[in-house]
């Protein structure tokens, strides 16, 4: 069986085909690390954690590369509100992103860089595109020209003419045409700034991506991720910066998931009905959170409400009935050996949903009738040592691919608050890469850290 994977670019379903057989390279846009992050944020976490998971699980290596916003105009405010540094307020929240991403059984990206450990690439690729025709200098920012790349408006499946009649965008001394776009923008009075050959400034929002990607995963990549709302502008512009300098195709096949409604009404900040992660994860089992996240295909819109997380926390709980009754049953003396327990069948049916564009709505319907069948079994009395192992080893792989198994911790005390203290001796000495990889090791013994003004709390899972 081929995968198939529905592609932004094309509009249709397509066979997956990595550039390169058995590997495959992919990146998604990962938060503006100003906030903690909210439950439609944390939808394509974890629909695209979801997506390596399985990747690896049928066989592919797979280097996976999520960036880190931590210089941006809502950064420069938050910093400004709590009368503190940009940096300190990049660290805090990534520092949250890290704790509520565990939670939710996300496992970190092979590599998490930072625009700000990226500027030099970041200019040298602005740089690219002026000598290339592709971009202009006006009064210290730098435009992108997109009357000058044809394909601009393919991913969205609009014209460069359609979208510059529709553009609100008015033209103004600086740019030519409406749909210009900056990849560097002049520094104001108390803003962070790096020099470049513009003068001092720093870079905007879509050069980023770009450049992390040619610097991590190389000129072209298999698969692009993020959010629906990203496709225009931010994954437009992308393909046009990255394939005006470097070729087609900037990535294979584009992935966007669908959006979250509350209570049957559309998330936004202006109805102010946006729900943090952070606060979820306190109110309810955080497995029946990602359990939620992935209870339809990903390009679906779901609805989230109390009463749905309540019918998710029920579902964990029969989950979990269900392996240690296994597990309990399998402690039993006296028990037939019996014979092995063919789960082919229901591998396939497994495969078979999830090979059709990662649909995890049908495949969790499936992980569930595998319960009800192993309940069944347990219940009719005819029960033997293999038939009762092969079933709980079959429903552990399943609970490690969705990322849906329990977690727990014998991690001593004493040890917990020397990593603390190794960790904020990095991040006194600026070692944020030492700072990052000593809070991963943590939450993998289910070890949660918060930043808070009066120090480090932690806790366990």
């Amino acid at each position: 069986m081929a995968i198939r994977l529905y592609n932004s670019l094309s509009g249709e379903k397509e066979v997956f085909k990595p550039l390169e057989p058995g590997v495959v390279k992919m990146y998604s846009c990962g938060p503006t690390v100003y906030n903690y992050f909210h439950i439609g944020n944390a939808r394509a976490f974890v629909v695209f954690d979801m997506v390596r998971r399985y990747l690896r699980y049928r066989g592919y290596q797979v280097k996976f590369v999520q960036n880190f916003t931590d210089v941006d105009d809502k950064l420069i405010k938050r910093a400004n509100e709590l009368e503190t540094t940009v940096d300190q307020v990049a660290g805090q929240y990534i520092d949250a992103y890290f704790s509520d991403a565990s939670a939710l059984g996300i496992e970190q990206a092979d590599v998490h860089p930072r625009v700000t450990e990226t500027m030099n690439d970041i200019i040298s690729f602005v740089s690219g595109l002026i000598d290339a025709g592709y971009a202009y200098v006006a009064e210290g920012d730098v435009l992108f020209d997109t009357s000058k790349f044809q394909g601009y408006g393919k991913l969205s499946k609009q014209s460069l003419a359609e979208l510059q009649t529709g553009s609100r965008i008015e033209v103004t001394d600086l740019k030519q045409n409406a749909t210009d776009f900056t990849l560097w923008k002049t520094a104001k009075p108390g803003e962070p700034w790096w020099d470049s050959p513009w003068g001092r400034g720093r870079p905007g929002w879509h050069i980023e991506c770009s450049a992390m990607i040619h610097k991590h995963l190389g000129e072209h990549i298999d698969i692009h991720g993020g959010g629906h709302d990203l496709l225009f502008p931010h994954h437009e512009n992308e393909i046009a910066q990255s394939e005006a300098l470097l070729g087609e195709p900037l990535a294979r096949y584009f992935m966007h998931n669908g959006y979250i409604n509350i209570n049957n009404e559309k998330m936004s900040k202006s109805l102010g009905n946006s729900i943090f992660v952070h606060e979820l994860v306190k109110r309810y089992d955080s497995r029946a959170l990602r359990l939620f996240l992935l209870s339809a295909q990903y390009r679906s819109p779901i609805n989230y409400s109390d009463e749905v997380m309540g019918q998710m926390v029920a579902a964990i709980r029969r989950i979990d009935s269900c392996c240690d009754s296994l597990s309990a049953k399998m402690e039993m003396l006296y028990l037939p050996e019996g014979t092995p327990f063919d789960s082919s069948k229901w591998e396939e049916r497994l495969v078979e949903a999830m090979d059709d564009d990662m649909n995890t709505g049908d495949a969790i319907g499936i992980l569930f009738d595998f319960v009800r069948d192993s309940n069944s079994y347990l219940h009719e009395g005819n029960i033997d040592r293999e038939g009762l192992h092969d079933r709980y080893e079959k429903l552990k792989s399943w609970l490690q691919l969705f990322g849906l198994e329990k977690k727990s911790s014998e991690f001593p005390e004493e040890d917990v608050t020397k990593m603390i203290e190794e960790r904020a001796q990095a991040r006194i000495g600026r070692d944020f890469a030492k700072a990052d990889a000593i809070r991963a090791k943590l939450l993998e013994r289910g070890i949660h850290l918060e930043d808070t003004a009066q120090g480090v709390r932690w806790w366990r899972e």
